[in-house]
Order: C-alpha cells, then sequence, then structure tokens
C-alpha cells in the first residue's frame, strides 16, 4: 500500500482521486487492518459495525510502499514489512531503509525488521545488447521528466539523439541502481546491491520492448540467483 493514487495526476482527477495526505493515510491504513485483522471497524455514532467479507481475519499481509521517508517510518512504528520503490528513487533508498529498520518495533505481524527493495533489471546473453535493450526504459523516464506518457518503446541504438545532458542527468539520477548487463555482470551487480542494502527480498522490475527479450532477462536474473 502507498499513498500514490497509481496513475498520472489527470487520470486520477478523473477518477475523483487524490494523494492521500499523512493523517488521513494513518486512518485508512489502520482501518484496513482492522478489517483484515480484526472484528470490523464502529462507525462514529458507534450504533453497528462494518464488517469485510470475505476479507475479515484472512491476516492478509500488510506491506507499506514507499519512495521517501514517510512510509518508511510508519511501517517501522507499525511492525510492518517494508517496499522500497527503488525502481524509481534511488537516491533515498538507503537512508530509508536504514529509518524503517531505527523504528522498527516487533508487532503481531513481524518479529524482525523486513525488506523488500525493488529494483530495474535488464539483462541479455551480450553486455552491449542489454545496454541496448535498456534504452526503452531511458526513453520511458525520458519522455516522463518532459510530462509525456507513452508506451514502452522499441531500443535505440543512441540515446544521444534523444536527450540533451540536463535531461540525461535527471534520467540516470532516478535510474542509477538499475542492474543492466550480460550474466555475469548482472550477478555481480545484484550481489552488491544486496551487501549494500542487506534487503531481505529483490523485486525485479523489467521494461523490455520485446517479449522473449524480457523472458530472457528474467531467466538470467534467476540464475544469478
Amino acid at each position: 500500500m502507498g499513498r500514490a493514487p497509481g496513475t498520472d495526476q489527470y487520470t486520477a482527477n478523473a477518477l475523483r482521486q487524490r494523494v492521500a495526505g499523512e493523517p488521513e493515510f494513518d486512518a485508512r491504513l489502520e482501518e484496513l487492518i482492522a478489517y483484515l485483522y480484526g472484528t470490523g471497524t464502529d462507525t462514529k455514532n458507534g450504533s453497528f459495525s462494518i464488517y469485510a467479507i470475505p476479507g475479515e481475519k484472512t491476516n492478509v499481509p500488510n506491506w507499506l510502499l514507499g519512495s521517501g521517508f514517510y512510509s518508511a517510518q510508519l511501517s517501522g512504528i507499525l511492525g510492518l514489512p517494508f517496499s522500497f520503490a527503488g525502481h524509481f528513487a534511488p537516491g533515498n533508498m538507503i537512508e530509508a531503509i536504514k529509518l524503517y529498520r531505527d523504528y522498527f518495533r516487533p508487532s503481531q505481524f513481524l518479529e524482525e525488521h523486513y525488506v523488500l527493495l525493488a529494483v530495474q533489471v535488464v539483462a541479455a546473453d551480450e553486455k552491449q545488447e542489454a545496454q541496448r535493450l535498456a534504452t526503452s526504459m531511458y526513453q520511458k523516464f525520458l519522455l516522463l521528466t518532459r510530462g509525456q506518457l507513452s508506451p514502452i518503446l522499441p531500443p535505440v541504438d543512441n540515446m544521444d539523439k534523444l536527450w540533451n545532458d540536463n535531461e540525461r542527468r535527471a534520467v540516470e539520477e532516478q535510474l542509477f541502481t538499475s542492474i543492466i548487463g550480460d550474466p555475469a555482470g548482472v550477478k555481480q551487480q545484484l550481489h552488491e546491491l544486496i551487501e549494500k542494502t542487506d534487503a531481505d527480498e529483490i523485486m525485479a522490475h523489467t521494461e523490455i520492448f520485446d517479449h522473449n527479450a524480457r523472458l530472457r532477462s528474467y531467466e538470467i536474473l534467476a540464475q544469478a540467483h
């Protein structure tokens, strides 16, 4: 669960949704946990309770997803597992994970802290091919910096024809933890990332245009693991 609406602001407005403020998010989170772990939620007048059927007492694991520090701290205080969005906000990664562990309190959900780290992964049999496939991911983030949305685009041979120096730096800042390479390179980068963050689990996000190349990327990642 995260505070973002899960889409761009225009779509969110069309759906009459908005990014929840912190007090509102806290309340909604507590309400959801009550539905899944408790016996219902009392209404304001206390005359009856609302029950989640069939969700009640299913004990569905509750994770908080964050790209900054608020969800990291809240996850720790509530004793929930924490998933960090390193696939687009790596700049906050180390500090957010540390903050989560510093604030962690054992709870009915977890006895010890647990971190899942999401990262971009593009793997291929050859390093040069992996770098070419990764240009689809670069193009997506380039367009996002320009305020444009687009389906995933085919890879290109030269990104320098598409971005300027400022745009390149902006994209690289969002993607500097990306794992890109051949089998040996992916294995080394993956192990270095785990050693650096001590993450308990990795979630790989792979944006490759060709479906077969994407499947091959996951095969290489599985072998590296």
